[in-house]
């Protein structure tokens, strides 16, 4: 061995460089992973899902005569004060009303007068419902601020405060909307000819019922038109609530006096709210890859200043997510992290830049994080999105 070695030099040490860049090459190499440390941080549990603004209370402002209504002047987002004059109704030749046609036209009066002390009355138990709830939130207040009384009570409390308020602010509408159908129908007795007593042709005056924005103009030129048929939409922007057509299976998650964040709706920060009403009722819709679904509204109210959102309008779209759950220091890793092994979750630790196969615990889910309950440390290295070729004992590297 020795005499080849004297011999052949080159040869010899060739071999050598060969067998050490084969053994090199065939050597394991410690497989490139990502690595995520483990944190607490804020962690909330949601669902999400588009909706859109509207206007709490719109009125459809229809002829209450036949006749030819002349040009609409006014545009969709013109300011109008209660009681304002829209647009005028030239009635037809009307004959003038029999025995029996006039009192059934003095019957309706007397339905609708009968209507409006009604709704006077609902409105006043109205008022003393929002009195009595501002009565209860100011109380509860300071024992919220004192700690006395949990802040999922204090909730509901303000939740019904502003239930109490919407359905004030109902009532009232309520009592304008019944001035004006007794109006219309006092206009059936009063217009029963078309010339006044010095022979000018009379026009039946369309009073505005709130003070508010022109919301929709059905049509602007002039023509026939008949009892009934819609001329104009009002209602007030600046009372706005939040549609969200949610899934069946997550309306049932939510519940009233729940708190929701609205984002992209074109505002830098996010704007909160509250869950006033689910609706009973659900309705089919299709979704974009042709599943239909079972829907339910959920209807929110803004519980952040009017000055922050007042620029918002009817039917603007927004992104709301109800927040289900949240902890403000939660232990939480990526979901992309773990993986099933039989029934239990599992992770790769990355100790001494080996990966350690190590069965955890979970919690609460969203769909980026999970919270641990067992099996990992603060401050621990895992890997995130584990490939097939990393198993236990697995020599690793990472940044």
């Amino acid at each position: 061995m020795h005499n080849i070695i004297v011999k052949h030099p080159v040869i010899t040490v060739g071999s050598i460089v060969i067998i050490l860049l084969l053994s090199w090459g065939f050597w394991p190499k410690p497989i490139f992973v990502e690595t995520i440390k483990i944190k607490k941080s804020p962690m909330s549990v949601t669902i999400d899902e588009e909706g859109r603004t509207r206007v709490i209370d719109r009125y459809v402002i229809s002829a209450p005569v036949d006749g030819v209504a002349c040009r609409v002047q006014l545009d969709v987002g013109d300011h109008v004060e209660q009681g304002q004059v829209l647009l005028n109704i030239t009635p037809l030749d009307s004959q003038v009303l029999d025995p029996r046609s006039r009192a059934q036209t003095q019957a309706q009066v007397a339905a609708a007068e009968s209507a409006l002390h009604a709704a006077q009355e609902l409105a006043r138990a109205a008022t003393e419902k929002q009195k009595l709830a501002y009565i209860e939130l100011e109380r509860l207040r300071p024992l919220m601020d004192k700690g006395v009384i949990s802040k999922d009570a204090f909730d509901k409390v303000v939740s019904a405060a502003n239930t109490a308020e919407a359905s004030k602010r109902s009532a009232d509408f309520t009592v304008e909307v019944s001035h004006y159908d007794l109006k219309a129908k006092q206009a059936l007795l009063e217009y029963t000819a078309n010339l006044s007593n010095n022979g000018y042709i009379e026009r039946v005056p369309i009073h505005s019922p709130i003070t508010g924005r022109i919301l929709k103009v059905f049509r602007k030129c002039e023509g026939p038109v008949k009892t009934g048929e819609p001329l104009l939409e009002v209602g007030d922007p600046s009372a706005l609530e939040i549609e969200v057509d949610a899934l069946s299976s997550d309306a049932v998650k939510i519940k009233p006096g729940m708190q929701v964040k609205f984002d992209r709706w074109g505002g830098k920060q996010s704007l909160e709210g509250i869950v006033r009403l689910i609706e009973p009722v659900g309705f089919t819709k299709t979704s974009a890859l042709g599943v239909e679904e079972q829907r339910v509204l959920v209807i929110s109210d803004f519980t952040s200043p009017a000055e922050v959102w007042q620029r918002l309008g009817d039917g603007y779209r927004v992104e709301a997510k109800f927040i289900l759950w949240h902890d403000e220091n939660v232990l939480q890793i990526p979901t992309s992290s773990i993986f099933r092994i039989q029934d239990d979750w599992a992770v790769f630790v990355v100790e001494n830049n080996t990966a350690k196969l190590r069965k955890i615990k979970i919690g609460k889910r969203n769909g980026l994080y999970a919270q641990i309950l067992d099996g990992l440390n603060l401050d621990e290295i895992v890997i995130d999105h584990p490939a097939n070729d990393i198993e236990n004992g697995k020599k690793v590297r990472f940044n």
